[in-house]
Formats: structure tokens, sequence, C-alpha cells
């Protein structure tokens, strides 16, 4: 595959998933350097961003995501409760602060964002309020009109996550209470109001490495890319669809990271979900493959999380530092252009 380091430095909107594929199959050690030059074009190699996720409304979700615990559908052990006030969700935004994290992302259980307007409105109070304390603030909350999008903007949320979970072939299997095009929608209004992305997906759900270039194949044609994109391990949760199904190969993690970080040159690559289960062997290799960022604590939404003092020590490990808040990122992006 004969193309230069700096040529694949700039962002591409016209990737193929055949193309994709061609670096997902190469050799690891040729992979691997590629996606590390490429990252070292646009990032520091010893740098990694810090995000804490609080989940401030729990379980009794009305969707049928086979991979979530808070689908209403599934008989889960989960502590389920409703919104948080606002003096319990920025406490736990200042101790995130204190730890070192620069993003705080607030993420609740909700097919789309509430009609309620008291309800909305104690979100929007809850975002001027961790935005207040110098934090970059991301909300996902499902499904949002333009309209909402565009209140959440101006009360101070930096960025929107809503995954695509996976490639379109494969997500019928996973999803059936929203389609795809449904998630496409919500990421345009995200862009017209001016907040930056966060989209990625889970790995590990059954599906083929066909289907996981297939999701990066439709990240890449956002316009512009996601500024973060969260590749999630899947947590088999007992009660859930998907407890049973084969963990994924971890040197097939490897080479999605890579693959990420090549035809996505400029976005954080957030290694997410599932790191309990991962060795620090492993998260080093993932690092060394493109990914910068992760979600520190010992939660994730509902699932475990390695926690602060296990990530310090794994960074100390590997000489790496928590990345410094970016300021300049705050700016708005609102061109708009989806396949």
């Amino acid at each position: 595959m004969p193309v230069s380091i700096e040529a694949l430095a700039q962002p591409r909107h016209d990737w193929t998933r055949d193309e994709i594929l061609q670096w997902m199959d190469l050799p690891l050690m040729r992979l691997v350097w590629t996606a590390q030059s490429v990252h070292r074009l646009h990032f520091p190699d010893d740098e990694v961003q810090l995000c804490t996720l609080l989940s401030i409304k729990t379980g009794g979700c009305s969707e049928d995501c086979a991979y979530c615990p808070q689908s209403a559908r599934y008989d889960v052990a989960l502590d389920s409760h409703p919104l948080l006030d606002t003096q319990a969700i920025v406490s736990e935004a200042q101790k995130a602060k204190e730890r070192g994290s620069t993003r705080f992302c607030m993420g609740a259980a909700w097919r789309s964002v509430p009609e309620r307007e008291s309800e909305f409105e104690r979100i929007l109070d809850a975002v001027r309020a961790v935005r207040s304390l110098g934090l970059e603030v991301c909300v996902t909350l499902g499904m949002l009109t333009y309209e909402q999008a565009v209140r959440l903007k101006e009360a101070g949320v930096h960025a929107y996550n809503h995954n695509l979970d996976t490639s379109p072939e494969f997500y019928p299997q996973i999803i059936t209470t929203r389609t795809y095009q449904d998630r496409l929608e919500t990421l345009q209004h995200v862009r017209r109001a001016g907040m930056t992305v966060c989209c990625g997906g889970i790995v590990g759900m059954g599906e083929c490495r066909d289907d996981r270039a297939g999701l990066l194949e439709e990240l890449t044609h956002l316009r512009p890319h996601p500024e973060s994109v969260p590749i999630n391990l899947l947590v088999r949760v007992p009660g859930t669809p998907l407890e049973n199904v084969p963990p994924l190969d971890e040197i097939e993690l490897v080479r999605t990271i890579a693959a990420a970080r090549i035809v996505l040159p400029t976005s954080r690559v957030r290694l997410s979900a599932g790191r309990t289960e991962m060795s620090d062997s492993l998260q080093a290799l993932c690092f060394l493959a493109g990914a910068n960022s992760i979600f520190t604590g010992d939660r994730l939404l509902t699932t475990p999380n390695p926690g602060d003092d296990a990530d310090a020590a794994l960074l100390r490990r590997l000489g790496m530092k928590p990345a410094a808040a970016d300021e300049t990122s705050l700016g708005d992006r609102s061109e708009v252009s989806l396949p």
C-alpha cells in the first residue's frame, strides 16, 4: 500500500471499506508503526486525555440495545436511579477535576432528550454548573432535536456523544428500536448547533472484521471527523442478550485502534469500556497503536472501570502523562455533511 505518512496525516472523507480492510489486514507491526507515525504528526506521543463519565440517570431505558444493562427489557442486577440533582453532579465533577480529568461526561439512560421542560432545564443547569468549574462538558442523552442541541450548546456543552455502535449491516442485529439514520440525524443536529462530536462504537459483539471496518468507514464520512472516537470493548453483562458472546481476540482490538488512528488522524481515539478485562500490556499496545484518551474512575456508567490509582500507576510505568486542558478546542464546529 504505497502511501506516505504525510499523505495519511490529512483527513479524508472518501475512505472505502476495502481500503480500511487493507490496513487492518497488514502485518501487525507494520500496521502499528504506521498508526504511531500518523499519531505523532498530530499529538504528543506521551500524553493521554483523562475523561470522567457519570451516569446522571440510570436504568429504565425503553430501547433494546443488546449490549446495554440499562434497558428496561432485560433482567439485570442494576442500581437504577432517577436524574441526579445538580449539587450531586457538581460534586462528582469537582472530584474528577481534582483527579486530573479535563472532560466531564454526563450520561442519561433515555431513548431521547426528555420533552418535559422541567427535566431538560435541570440538565441545562447541571451543564452550566460543571462548565463553571473549567471542565469540558460532554453529554450523552440519546436522540435530540436541533432546537434541543442549540440549547445544550448555549448552556456550555462542548461535545455530544452519540455512537454509531457498529456497521450499518450488523446494526439491526443489535438494536431495533432506533435506526442507523436516526443516529446520523442526531449527529447532524449536534454539528449544526456548533458542538463537537464524540462518536465511536463497540467491538466484540459478535461482529466480523468487515463490520469493524464498516464502522470506521461511516465515521470517516462525517464532515468534519468526530473530534473524539470512543472504541468500547463489549462488557458482557449477565442478563443481556450478548452475555455469552465469545470474547474478541485482543490483537483484533489493537488492529481496530490502529486503523481508527490511520483513517481518523486528527481525532482523539478513546480506549473506553472493557478496560478491566485488558492487561496493562494490552492497554500499552493500544496506546502505541494510536489511542490517546481514557475514561478514569472506578465506574463507567454502570460497568466497572480500573480506577484512578490503577490508571495513574499505568501511566507512570509507561512514562506517559495526562494531557492538559485545551481551551482552543472550545470553538464552534458547524460544517455539516453526512452521507
